[in-house]
């Protein structure tokens, strides 16, 4: 007897043989597809066989077992691939007539479904062998006959149909509740799988695997946020390195850059190589009197020690003052007058006892051109070795100077170069130098703002009108001075009238006492008589009496000049010889 003992259903046993016509009356059958997938079948009929009552019963096909259950049917896995059914052996007695009679070793009279007892039972049906699966069993529970592993998703899990007690197939549909109970699988990501389905690109997870051109576009993205995410990281910390650096000058020593030496040489007729060339031959002037000072500049003219200047520059020492001459180098020496003239506004000192002077080469003024730049030397202000530069912006500009004693015996009269290089108090008797470092000018006054043309304009600065002395003429009265200790004008031999407002020159009628024209002068000899007006010199216009002497005075005594002359209503011109006259 196996009473209470459980009884085992392999899939893969051999079957055992079925009678045919065998009645639904044992428990469902078991069908195991070619595929591998284990069927439940309905029930099939029960046959009982001489020699098949034993406590193993084999599912196999549409074989039938030999007894047929009366109540549920416990399944459980053994771990190995086989599927086990239990159920008592008590009810599996009862269940099949004759049943004890097989159990106690007789034989057992089955009585098939549909046939009356007494009728004779076929003959047993020769064993028929079922397909065994394509794979044998897997030790390792690798998909699709196991449980889901690392490499292949699990195949989908199949209920088998549920039957009734009676053998009767029951409507497809959820199991009932007395094979089911209350249990309710927990949903797996495998449930969906259709192994049989077109490969896809599946991942692990189940998502779908992106295209190439999706993941280009991610990495283009990426990137795309990646740089912009790094440039504002870069600029927020570039901006907090600066702002620190700002705040605190860096770290450790600050080191300036600088250029690197360079040769001290320069161009000759650059100013720089202009002024290296004229600075040795330039003084420094300090004049000091009984009742006042000044300052002034001059320039060395030869060896002997002989300086020129202005006439205004000295004119402070008078008979008994103090004049002081300091080189560019630094040195000093005493200085005496030799010569001055008011007229010219030019004078000359002499030092000695000193060595080594160097004359300041003299160019030629009647060559230049307005346009030619030009170098001014000087002490503006008291400011020794002062260099400025410019241009000539006009010629023979007549202009008037001096004048303070009230009766014309100081008043300068200069047909000048005129030049835009700054000029101011301090500069008088200093050279105009031209590209080449030569003499071409002595500058002597300015147009100030609030002074007029005046050298002697207090502390009037420059704006940009400065007048300097032609050294053709300089050099002539330089050399008188020198030589005879005084200079000599060219004259025409006529007073003028200085209250005429008329355009032109007019010869006075009123001498004072005194004849307008002098008597066998250069005038009288022309032919000038009282009351003429002269209108142009050499073909130049002249405007007034002024003018008329600044012309004049820009030639030597003994040259020829042309004179335009308007008496009453007719013109005429006239010829003379320029006489001379000693100079104050």
């Amino acid at each position: 007897m196996n009473e209470g003992k459980p009884t085992k259903a392999k899939w893969w046993s051999r079957p055992r043989p079925v009678p045919p016509g065998a009645g639904a009356v044992g428990p469902v059958e078991s069908v195991f597809g070619s595929d591998g997938d284990y069927e439940l079948d309905r029930p099939s009929t029960a046959a009982a066989s001489s020699g098949a009552a034993s406590s193993d019963a084999v599912w196999s096909g549409t074989a039938a077992p030999d007894v047929a259950p009366s109540g549920p049917i416990a399944g459980s896995d053994t771990g190995d691939g086989d599927f086990e059914l239990a159920r008592p052996a008590a009810v599996l007695r009862e269940s099949v007539p004759g049943a004890e009679a097989a159990a106690a070793g007789g034989p057992a009279d089955v009585v098939p479904a549909g046939q009356a007892p007494g009728a004779a039972v076929p003959a047993q049906q020769a064993p028929v062998d079922r397909p065994r699966p394509l794979h044998d069993p897997d030790p390792y529970s690798t998909p699709p006959y196991g449980e889901p592993g690392p490499w292949a998703p699990a195949p989908p899990v199949q209920h088998p149909a549920a039957t009734s007690a009676h053998g009767t197939a029951m409507p497809p549909g959820p199991p009932p509740a007395s094979y089911t109970g209350t249990h309710h699988p927990a949903p797996t990501p495998w449930q969906n799988y259709d192994p049989w389905a077109a490969p896809g690109p599946l991942q692990q997870t189940g998502a779908a695997v992106e295209t190439k051109t999706q993941r280009r576009k991610r990495a283009k993205k990426a990137l795309a946020l990646g740089a912009v995410l790094l440039a504002v990281v870069s600029g927020g910390v570039g901006g907090a390195v600066g702002a620190y650096l700002e705040r605190n000058g860096g770290v450790g020593d600050i080191t300036l850059p600088q250029a690197a030496e360079e040769p001290s040489g320069r161009a000759p007729d650059s100013v720089a190589g202009i002024a290296a060339r004229a600075l040795p031959s330039v003084v420094t002037l300090h004049v000091r009197g009984s009742s006042e000072e000044d300052t002034g500049t001059g320039f060395v003219l030869d060896t002997r020690g002989h300086i020129l200047t202005n006439n205004h520059v000295v004119q402070p020492a008078g008979s008994g003052g103090e004049i002081t001459v300091t080189f560019s180098g630094g040195q000093s020496a005493k200085a005496t007058v030799v010569g001055h003239d008011s007229g010219y506004d030019l004078a000359v000192v002499k030092v000695s006892g000193v060595g080594g002077l160097r004359p300041m080469p003299l160019g030629n003024s009647d060559s230049v051109q307005v346009g030619d730049p030009v170098v001014a030397i000087g002490a503006p202000f008291d400011l020794a070795n002062t260099v400025t530069s410019g241009i000539i912006s006009a010629k023979e500009r007549p202009i008037t100077a001096g004048g303070e004693k009230g009766d014309g015996s100081d008043v300068s009269y200069v047909d000048a170069l005129q030049t835009d290089a700054p000029i101011n108090p301090g500069n008088s008797g200093g050279p105009l130098l031209d590209s080449r470092a030569r003499v071409i000018g002595i500058n002597s006054a300015i147009r100030s703002a609030d002074s007029g043309t005046d050298v002697q304009g207090g502390q009037a600065g420059s704006i940009g009108l400065g007048f300097a002395i032609p050294v053709n003429q300089a050099k002539r009265v330089a050399e008188e001075l020198i030589n005879t200790g005084g200079a000599t004008h060219p004259v025409i031999g006529v007073m003028l009238d200085m209250d005429y407002t008329g355009d032109g020159a007019r010869v006075g009628t009123k001498a004072g006492g005194g004849a307008s024209v002098t008597a066998d002068g250069p005038g009288a000899k022309a032919g000038i008589k009282a009351g003429d007006v002269i209108t142009e010199v050499d073909g130049q216009p002249v405007h007034s009496g002024e003018e008329l002497i600044v012309k004049t005075r820009a030639h030597r005594p003994g040259d020829r000049l042309r004179l335009t002359l308007r008496r009453g209503g007719s013109q005429r011109t006239v010829t003379l010889v320029l006489g001379s006259a000693n100079g104050g």
